[in-house]
């Protein structure tokens, strides 16, 4: 911005948008003094770099305003997660299945856990056949499994994310 500006020359675009070419940078600043503005470089990787005549007060809150625009149109994605045991009953499966898709909906990714606790190590396969069970339900919904049931420490655990359109 202004004195700070160390090319020799610069491609010149005054207040009201109009190309000057390529012009000397002490010419330019000169230019920008005698309208009580700022020259402010727009693009200096470019050779010469490209510089305008504007508020920069002005320029900088136009540019902070389209930041929290953007900032605010996009999602993040959070992983949710679903904690069960592999004795669950119909009606708390079907709610739970129900939440994932809901989850699905907002473009959340879905993390299912089936804990075992104490003796029911011993029945790892019936969680394995639960969180099959829930991979078979959610066929037809637009999901992608991340991630296929495995035993991690006392849970298996299944990773779900919905399909990328």
């Amino acid at each position: 911005m202004n004195e700070r500006i160390r090319a020799k020359e610069v491609r010149l675009i005054d207040q009201d948008g109009q190309n000057h070419g390529v012009i000397a940078t002490s010419k330019a600043l000169q230019m920008a003094y005698d309208a009580d503005l700022d020259l402010v470089l727009i693009n200096p990787n470019q050779e010469p770099p490209v510089a305008k005549i504007l508020n920069y007060g002005k320029y900088k809150y136009e540019l902070e305003k389209r930041a929290k625009e953007a900032k605010k149109k996009q999602h993040t994605v959070d992983v949710k997660e679903i904690k069960i045991r592999y004795k669950i009953d119909t009606h708390d499966y079907q709610v739970r299945i129900k939440s994932i898709e809901k989850f699905i909906a907002q473009g959340n990714k879905v993390k299912i856990v089936v804990m075992l606790r104490g003796r029911e190590m011993q029945h790892s396969n019936l969680a394995f056949d639960l969180a099959n069970k829930f991979m078979q339900d959610m066929e037809n919904m637009p999901v992608v499994i991340e991630k296929k049931p495995q035993l991690e420490g006392r849970n298996v655990t299944l990773y779900v994310a919905p399909q990328a359109s």
